[in-house]
């Protein structure tokens, strides 16, 4: 499975990004796709997830603000983010999980985009 991500920028503080990752390859049987994120200095962290049910999850910090979806039809997950702040400065992480038959679990990662709130 490839990820492309794309739609990270430059944006003042209360203003709008939305994230695309398209997904390619052996996207048959994805379970979830969903957006990470990492600061300078941070660890890495679930952003939104959501899963082929339609079921989805949010960080704290982003419940309001962000909306994730996802188009089966074309494999892309999408990211809508709005009320942006300076702490969602971040390269975001588009991210696919897919079972395997052996009961583990394989995950892949799109190459980032990095999104800039500026105050």
């Amino acid at each position: 499975v490839q990820l492309q991500a794309s739609g990270g920028g430059l944006v003042q503080a209360g203003g709008s990004l939305r994230l695309s990752c398209a997904a390619s390859g052996r996207t048959v049987s994805i379970n979830a796709m969903g957006w990470y994120r990492q600061a300078p200095g941070k660890q890495r962290e679930l952003v939104a997830l959501i899963i082929s049910g339609g079921s989805t999850y949010y960080a704290e910090s982003v419940k309001g603000r962000f909306t994730i979806s996802r188009d089966i039809a074309k494999n892309m997950v999408l990211l809508q983010m709005n009320s942006l702040k300076p702490e969602d400065t971040a390269v975001y992480y588009c991210n696919a999980e897919r079972p395997e038959s052996s009961g583990s679990v394989s995950y892949y990662w799109g190459q980032g985009t990095l999104v800039t709130v500026s105050s």
